[in-house]
């Protein structure tokens, strides 16, 4: 079925959803094909997402979410600096509030990128960047970006190791292979998946 990213259920009888075909806020959350959540109703894991602000969620291929991972967005921000922390300004009859927007520390878009894998009830803060191929484990917080092929865990989250060589984790970035047509994904599926250092590093 990797051939179709557009079907909801791709695993029968998991609750393993791909993302994209089941987001009705396209505006807000963009997802790559072939991203799962292992659980229903995706969506409702983005929390904060309040139209009033400019930012997105952006998540790229082939990511790995597991169940109860959470995405908050800047909706979360309260004004911490005046004497109350209460946000009166969406509230109906408080609208008449000044709204120094720069105060609320709007972090912008969070981004996931591909082949990102998010372990259990992981939460993921506002304008967090998360490299390709990153690893996140369950539980995590993750309040600061993680580079690329890294592996964070904690509360907050914090790398403790990378998962390869600096000379292969350049030459992943650099082929990019989950842009590549999927035939060819296909063909070379056994390296991606498992091959030695010298067999990836020979992939173009």
């Amino acid at each position: 079925m990797l051939e179709n990213p557009n079907i909801k259920f791709p695993v029968k009888n998991t609750g393993i959803t791909y993302i994209k075909p089941t987001i009705k806020n396209k505006k807000k959350i963009i997802v790559g094909d072939y991203s799962y959540y292992a659980d229903k109703d995706f969506e409702k894991q983005v929390t904060h997402c309040y139209p009033w602000y400019k930012e997105k969620l952006i998540i790229g291929k082939f990511c790995a979410i597991a169940k109860g991972a959470q995405f908050m967005m800047n909706g979360a921000n309260h004004l911490v600096d005046g004497a109350s922390s209460y946000p009166f300004h969406i509230f109906k009859n408080w609208e008449h509030i000044s709204w120094p927007e720069q105060k609320l520390n709007i972090k912008g878009d969070t981004v996931i990128g591909n082949d990102v894998w998010i372990g259990q009830d992981a939460r993921i803060l506002p304008g967090v960047k998360i490299g390709d191929g990153a690893i996140i484990g369950a539980f995590a917080v993750v309040a600061k970006d993680i580079p690329p092929y890294s592996i964070a865990v904690g509360n907050p989250a914090r790398v403790v190791k990378k998962r390869f060589s600096d000379k292969l984790i350049k030459h992943l970035l650099k082929i990019k292979w989950w842009n590549w047509p999927v035939k060819k994904i296909k063909a070379n599926l056994d390296i991606i998946a498992h091959g030695s250092e010298k067999e990836i590093l020979k992939l173009k």
